[in-house]
């Protein structure tokens, strides 16, 4: 096969797993009743992910994928849980003082920073064996020491987003596999930073 075949057979492959295994997260929030199903259905394609940034680009994803949504089925939930509740206070705020723009302003830096650190939530969940609180707590610390990667993450995801918009039919079949490949590819590189710099200083 020449080059020009070999790269064409590659990239339709990873189409291929990103529509699949987008699809398989819709499939598995709705397994769930969204409710239930939405976070560790989220955790699990985030752990698929991660394993193909890794190398692992061979594994089995219908396994993997339902090997970690079994797995982390309570403890998923669990975060998720927290997530709701925060969001539901963030809410309720902006509902109860929309007339007070003083109080305002603070209400929505910390709505700002509370995004942002969902965005690393993720990642942080896969990629390191934490508690929720310790979880929680090393979301917000990365996402307080890598303004370039929160911007990265921004405007790749609004780029997404309106694309998506646009050509409502990738959204099916590749709107949040790619947002978080974004996302884990984003967050990968900022704990490889990371462990870089704790590393030089052991």
């Amino acid at each position: 096969m020449s080059k020009t075949a070999n790269r064409a057979y590659a990239a339709s492959l990873w189409i291929s797993k990103f529509a699949y295994i987008n699809i398989l997260w819709l499939g598995f929030s709705l397994v769930g009743l969204i409710v239930l199903g939405f976070f560790p259905a989220t955790m699990a394609m985030f752990a698929v992910i991660r394993k193909w940034l890794m190398g692992e680009t061979d594994i089995p994803v219908f396994h993997t994928f339902w090997s970690i949504y079994k797995v982390e089925f309570l403890k998923s939930n669990g975060l998720g849980l927290i997530i709701v509740i925060v969001g539901g206070l963030i809410i309720l705020d902006l509902v109860f003082v929309k007339n007070f723009s003083v109080i305002q302003i603070p209400i929505y830096l910390f709505m700002f920073l509370a995004v942002l650190t969902l965005l690393y939530i993720f990642p942080v969940f896969v990629h390191y064996e934490l508690k929720i609180v310790h979880i929680i707590k090393n979301a917000f610390l990365l996402m307080l020491i890598n303004p370039l990667e929160n911007l990265v993450m921004i405007v790749s995801l609004v780029t997404v987003f309106f694309v998506v918009k646009y050509i409502p039919g990738l959204g099916f079949f590749f709107g949040g596999s790619l947002a978080g490949a974004i996302i884990m590819a984003v967050c990968y590189r900022a704990f490889k930073k990371m462990e870089k710099k704790q590393g030089k200083k052991e």
